[in-house]
């Protein structure tokens, strides 16, 4: 069996995914994902020698299924500053509820598992690149608040759009993806943008 086969690869990626989020992370072990994916052990080592590397493309893969580059490409072709930040939190927010399962599992395992530890970070350091995108834009306009320079304003846009803090507003406060959102954008207006936040 060639690792470079993708229908194989497709299939594991496709088990671990399924099982992390069924499991919510606990218990996800490489001989579990090869007998979901129907293959040997061997085999899921040939293509992915590392448990590390399994995940890490696990959540590669995610993002290819849900085309993440469409998702994103308004942001990334806005005009300006501010248009740049509200396409970047749309496309955010409105990503969040489809990768909440895999992001519980993988933020279970954190702690405990080093594997899933640098998968997570790797996910959240690219996340963070759009954070910073947005503030860059925004700086480049003029329009960055100078209460913030952009390291630190990137800093609070990251961890203000964070998936713990997404669970606490809308799964325990009850508040609709629609209150988010707008929330959201408002929010980082007042907190980001110089002027009047409401343009």
């Amino acid at each position: 069996m060639s690792r470079d086969d993708p229908d194989t690869r497709t299939r594991i990626l496709q088990a671990a995914w399924d099982l992390l989020e069924e499991r919510r992370g606990q218990g996800v072990r490489m001989s579990d994902i090869a007998r979901r994916a129907g293959i040997s052990r061997q085999a899921l080592y040939l293509h992915f020698p590392t448990r590390a590397e399994l995940l890490i493309a696990t959540t590669h893969y995610l993002d290819a299924v849900k085309d993440t580059d469409a998702r994103l490409a308004p942001s990334r072709a806005a005009k300006t500053g501010i248009e740049r930040l509200d396409a970047f939190i749309e496309a955010w927010a409105a990503y969040l509820p489809e990768i909440h399962g895999l992001a519980r599992a993988f933020l279970a395992m954190r702690d405990t598992d080093t594997a899933a530890a640098a998968a997570w970070d790797q996910r959240m350091r690219d996340m963070r690149e759009g954070c910073a995108a947005a503030i860059v834009a925004l700086k480049r306009d003029g329009m960055l608040s100078p209460a913030y320079g952009p390291k630190q304003a990137t800093d609070i846009l990251w961890t203000l759009l964070s998936v713990r803090n997404w669970e606490q507003w809308t799964l325990r406060c009850g508040w609709s993806r629609k209150r988010y959102l707008t929330t959201m954008k408002s929010m980082a207006r007042r907190l980001f943008v110089t002027g009047d936040a409401s343009r």
